[in-house]
């Protein structure tokens, strides 16, 4: 490719906020929640490029007719890739099509369709445009995507912050993360964190079942809590990790975790998965091996599960946390038994059609 703005291409970033920030400086969008993607068009060639710089067209090979045919023949632009199932955005069939058999994808591709939301453009024929005015960059992007049919969209923008905050509480239910804010003069400014996000986050209490070790400090430090939640039929089910410790803490927690892994394995609920489980069960084993992992070790160690910890989470995914969840503190006053789904907050989902006209 020889475009102005030439792959790779590290894309801009967002720090995260506690709410929308005031006056009229800003632009704000709704946070979706897929695969960051930068779409280098130059010609007949054209690249998906991921937020670590990584090709993704064999994955998503439903998308280059359309964006072909929607974009100019030289051009740059930021977006995410999302698959949207009744109503709602779904991550788990967008984690489904990093798979290594092409003729995965390619079903996948048809049973799943992707699509493109776009929110940037850098580079359009032969015009550098990451030193405009953000407001300029999205203007242009409108016209540029005027005629634009599905599966390519054009992200909602608007500078009316109280339209904003409308969007973050009703569209969480259809798999929103939550409303990110630009700078109306804002450039773009690759690899920092200057755009602001503010998302969902919510308490929730959670019988720690195990833990891994970190990756550093040769088993003398713990890398992640795995947390459980108990389902109607009385059931533990593995929901998502806590992590983000210092390294204090996590020496700490050596410790302090000690007297819980004595017999653990005994009465312990995920006692099948502990015991070096094979074939089918491993693909279930909390922490176990995916094509997502990379090779990272994600063995695990059971605790006996009478420790409760209360963490911060900010989406559920299915049955369990989107993202990883932060601790807060620990509840020694709350019984494991008391730690179920009853206690999350359920937002129903919304219609996305309403910020995602005619698309799938």
């Amino acid at each position: 490719m020889e475009l102005p703005v030439n792959p790779p291409l590290l894309p801009m970033l967002a720090k995260r906020v506690d709410e929308l920030p005031p006056g009229e400086e800003w632009i704000f969008e709704p946070k979706w929640d897929g695969f960051r993607a930068l779409i280098f068009r130059d010609g007949d060639e054209i690249l998906i490029q991921s937020r670590d710089e990584k090709p993704l067209n064999r994955y998503f090979p439903e998308l280059l007719p359309p964006l072909k045919e929607a974009l100019p023949a030289r051009c740059v632009l930021d977006g995410e890739i999302v698959i949207v199932k009744d109503n709602e955005l779904d991550f788990d069939l967008l984690q489904l099509r990093l798979h290594p058999a092409a003729s995965r994808v390619n079903l996948l591709s048809k049973q799943t369709p992707a699509s493109v939301v776009f929110f940037d453009l850098l580079c359009e024929g032969e015009r550098d445009l990451r030193n405009e005015p953000f407001q300029v960059r999205r203007q242009r992007l409108e016209v540029l995507l005027s005629s634009a049919k599905p599966p390519i969209h054009l992200t909602p923008a608007t500078q009316d912050r109280d339209l904003a905050s409308d969007w973050f509480r009703r569209f969480e239910g259809a798999g929103f993360d939550g409303v990110m804010a630009k700078r109306v003069s804002g450039t773009y400014e690759p690899n920092k964190r200057v755009m602001l996000k503010v998302k969902h986050e919510r308490d929730c209490d959670c019988v720690v079942a195990g833990f891994r070790w970190h990756k550093k400090g040769d088993r003398t430090l713990v890398g992640s809590l795995l947390l459980g939640l108990y389902d109607d039929a009385g059931g533990l089910q593995h929901v998502g990790v806590c992590a983000s410790f210092s390294t204090a803490k996590r020496k700490e927690l050596v410790e302090f975790l000690a007297p819980y892994r004595e017999d653990a394995v005994a009465s312990h609920p995920w006692k099948h998965w502990a015991e070096y489980a094979t074939g089918e069960e491993v693909k279930r084993m909390p922490g176990g091996q995916s094509r997502w992992s990379q090779g990272k070790d994600l063995s695990w160690e059971p605790l006996r599960a009478e420790l409760v910890v209360e963490v911060a989470y900010d989406h559920m995914q299915g049955d369990r946390f989107r993202h990883t969840a932060q601790f807060r503190r620990w509840r020694p006053d709350k019984k494991p038994a008391d730690c179920t789904y009853a206690q999350l907050e359920v937002v129903p989902p919304q219609e996305l059609a309403e910020i995602f006209p005619g698309g799938r």
